[in-house]
């Protein structure tokens, strides 16, 4: 099974020269950096020490590849046999073929310099060395090896789960060469789909750096001002970190860590740091719940844990003792979660928490910032992606005013930091354009978005074409035009038709090809805009649905024989209609991660955009099937009740087609989406001729609807369930009294997909699955 990812002609990866890549350690973080070069079709060794038998050489590195397996770190069954186990006794001759090494090893300095000595001697000339540790410094790492070894060697600090977590941190020397560090950093960017940030040579780098103090300093005057873990949580969730809060993110990484990691980074900073202030290691509570084997989610009980009623506990901190969770809503804080001046500026003890949380983690970072990045944006950068905070501590500061930090710091009496001074006297930390402070007062591009094709770059460039408040069209340059919804989720309903068409006239007279995409992390589109289907159905104006579907059908059909190529930059979800608005288009430029498929069912409806007509002819033509067969493989794709994990599992749903590209990163999407379009109109672009699909009539629904019926689950299935696949398989084969020699139009199969839609709608079953999921955002199996 073909797993390879196409990269689209002319991309970096075609100077990246990582041809085989090798890790060396087995652990999850190894192991899932091995499964993310195998993701993007890169053969690699993955090794790991010995085994206790000659029988079992290779079971610590085969157990950390059943472990990604188990832990989805592989974006298709078949990458998994890209991934070559061994270990570092019987097969370290195996690195003299890798163009890249990645050390992922215990953190133990003595550990790492001595594989370093054994990879010298077997590396072939020119090949990166990289070390993922997050805790020990390059001057260490490479005191006493080689010249040569120095040269090429790099550290390259991945996050954990890797293929999740974009962030890559490079810390490189004036002994590296500048092609070799470029090569690393193409390689992490465009093979393995990271953001990479440049990084000096200090204690936690960047992310861990702030993270660490941030952890240590809010799990500390949280306790200090006498808020539950609920409260501190709930607070640092209106500053837009992820959910668990501080003392909820301890529980994840591992109480028992807090020696190790803490203790090595404030052993490693200078008495002036301010990390000093807050040695976590030292604090009487945690030191007591590492004795008593309270170590977070591992051990099941941490600053919150499960009883064994299955309820949810929290710790008090003053006891030491365990609590029913006592749950903080955002909306019950001051500002409701929603105004974080008002947060701030609160009294209470929220309030309290709050300012000395925002004020401390400001003041850090701007205290060590030009010590550790070249600009305040690779810090934020850093803190997002790495930590999952929606805004790092610079836009944090941002949001309440550089300015009224400042004049409330010095009203405690606290010392300003001068990169933190220069703000708030020029602005705050970014301008308007977006462009970073530096401590001399002049602003720069943020290190991150400099080189990057973005709708936001886009923006800057040019006026906008034409558009409203639910969608917009706009000029991305070398006649590319470039269409972009933004309604809830991207959803699809009239206001953003009304748009398309305009568009697709335009495109037309203005413009010789069209992307369609966004810059939203969470999706290409949800798919049709549910709200108007249910206002629709409750108020029986079934004439204003008809319209509706008819309408998508032909602005989708007409979009597909433009004369001009029409490509999608697809990423996140594209569900339901948002799916077969990409189905439409002349090709896709895929991200890697996207989740792609049709499940109307789930709503008590079937696709009735062209989205059976169109995965029938993919079916017929690129999956060599016949009807019968294409009818049956739609009709499971469709009933599956569950997206694509990944582009690459979308074409095997055929979905995403086998000349489609697929970008690993998501920054780059756009840009080769674009690339893709230009040159589709460069070669001539003429659409495909109409197409006719080959129905496989009443037989051919009978054996649909006979494997519904032997399926393991077939026997939860509801009457609502069998009705609506009774109505797909019916479509799929052609409708009632089909001929199975018979050949449909497209415009024919629509129309019946549009009739079934028109009749499941009207069945009070399918309203009470819309209002359900409208409601709660979960399915309802009725």
């Amino acid at each position: 099974m073909n797993t390879t990812v196409c990269f689209p002609k002319g991309t970096r990866v075609e100077t990246c020269g990582i041809k085989r890549a090798a890790v060396i350690g087995a652990g999850s973080m190894g192991a899932g950096i091995a499964a993310q070069f195998a993701n993007a079709g890169v053969s690699v060794d993955l090794l790991d020490i010995p085994g206790n038998d000659a029988s079992s050489r290779n079971a610590p590195a085969q157990a950390g590849l059943d472990r990604q397996m188990k832990a989805n770190g592989f974006m298709h069954p078949g990458a998994v046999g890209l991934v070559r186990i061994g270990n570092v006794e019987d097969d370290l001759d195996r690195l003299a073929e890798a163009d890249w090494i990645v050390e992922a090893v215990i953190e133990k300095l003595d550990v790492k310099r001595d594989l370093y000595r054994r990879l010298e001697q077997v590396r072939k000339p020119g090949s990166i060395v990289s070390s993922n540790t997050s805790t020990i410094q390059r001057v260490d790492l490479i005191n006493g090896l080689s010249d040569t070894f120095a040269a090429d060697f790099i550290i390259t600090h991945f996050f954990n789960p890797p293929r999740p977590m974009r962030l890559v941190e490079i810390v490189s020397a004036s002994e590296n060469s500048p092609e070799l560090v470029a090569r690393a950093r193409a390689a992490c960017e465009t093979i393995l789909g990271k953001t990479v940030i440049d990084c000096r040579d200090t204690p936690g780098f960047i992310a861990n750096r702030v993270g660490c103090y941030w952890t240590a300093m809010a799990t500390l005057e949280g306790k200090r001002l006498g808020l539950t873990v609920e409260e501190a949580d709930t607070v640092m969730a209106a500053f837009g970190v992820p959910r668990t809060g501080v003392f909820g993110l301890l529980d994840l990484i591992g109480i028992d860590l807090v020696p190790h990691v803490w203790g090595s980074l404030i052993a490693s900073l200078p008495l002036s740091d301010d990390i000093h202030s807050f040695v976590l290691p030292s604090d009487p509570l945690v030191k007591n719940m590492i004795a008593a084997g309270r170590f977070g989610r591992k051990a099941k009980a941490g600053f919150y844990r499960i009883a064994a009623d299955k309820s949810r506990e929290a710790l008090d901190m003053t006891l030491g003792e365990y609590r029913k969770e006592a749950p903080v809503k955002t909306s019950e804080l001051p500002g409701k979660g929603r105004d974080f001046s008002a947060l701030i500026d609160a009294e209470s003890r929220p309030g309290q928490y709050a300012w000395s949380v925002l004020s401390r983690l400001v003041a850090y970072a701007a205290e060590c910032g030009p010590e550790i990045a070249d600009d305040i944006g690779a810090i934020d950068v850093a803190m997002e992606l790495g930590y999952a905070w929606k805004n790092g501590p610079f836009k944090l500061a941002d949001r309440y005013g550089a300015a009224n930090i400042m004049m409330r710091m010095k009203q405690d009496g606290q010392e300003v930091p001068s990169l933190l001074q220069a703000a708030a006297e020029n602005g705050g930390f970014y301008d308007a354009r977006g462009l970073a402070l530096r401590t001399d007062g002049t602003r720069v591009a943020a290190s991150m978005n400099a080189s990057r094709l973005s709708l936001p770059a886009i923006k800057l460039a040019r006026p906008r074409v034409l558009g409203s408040e639910a969608a917009s069209l706009w000029d991305a340059g070398n006649g590319v035009a470039c269409f972009e919804v933004h309604t809830k989720m991207n959803s699809l309903g009239p206001p953003v038709f009304d748009v398309l068409e305009e568009t697709l006239g335009k495109v037309v007279s203005d413009f010789r090809a069209l992307v369609i995409g966004n810059d939203d992390s969470r999706a290409f589109s949800a798919g049709a805009d549910l709200a108007f289907f249910i206002d629709c159905v409750r108020r029986k104006d079934w004439t204003s649905l008809d319209r509706s579907i008819v309408r998508g059908q032909a602005l989708f059909l007409e979009m597909k024989y433009a004369p001009f190529p029409v490509v999608a930059a697809a990423a996140g979800l594209a569900l339901g209609g948002g799916c077969e608005f990409m189905l439409h288009c002349s090709a896709i430029v895929a991200h890697a991660e996207l989740n792609a498929g049709l499940p109307e069912p789930k709503v008590g409806l079937i696709p009735g955009w062209g989205g059976c007509t169109q995965l029938l002819l993919r079916l017929e033509a690129g999956g060599g099937k016949d009807a019968t067969e294409a009818a049956l493989s739609a009709f499971e794709i469709i009933l599956a009740d569950r997206p694509s994990s990944s582009a690459l599992e979308a074409r095997d749903m055929h979905l995403v087609r086998a000349g489609d590209d697929i970008a690993m990163n998501r920054d780059h999407l756009l840009s080769y989406a674009i690339q893709r379009a230009i040159s589709m109109a460069d070669a001539g672009y003429v659409p495909e001729g109409r197409a006719r699909i080959q129905v496989a009539g009443l037989q051919g629904k009978q054996k649909l609807m006979s494997a519904l019926q032997g399926r393991p689950d077939s026997g939860s299935l509801t009457e609502m369930d069998i009705a609506v696949a009774g109505m797909l398989a019916a479509v799929l084969t052609g409708g009632q009294g089909a001929n199975p020699a018979k050949s449909m139009s497209e415009e024919e199969m629509m129309s019946l997909e549009r009739g079934a839609v028109l009749a499941l709608a009207k069945i009070p079953t399918t309203k009470e699955r819309i209002e359900h999921i409208l409601a709660t955002g979960k399915p309802l199996r009725n």
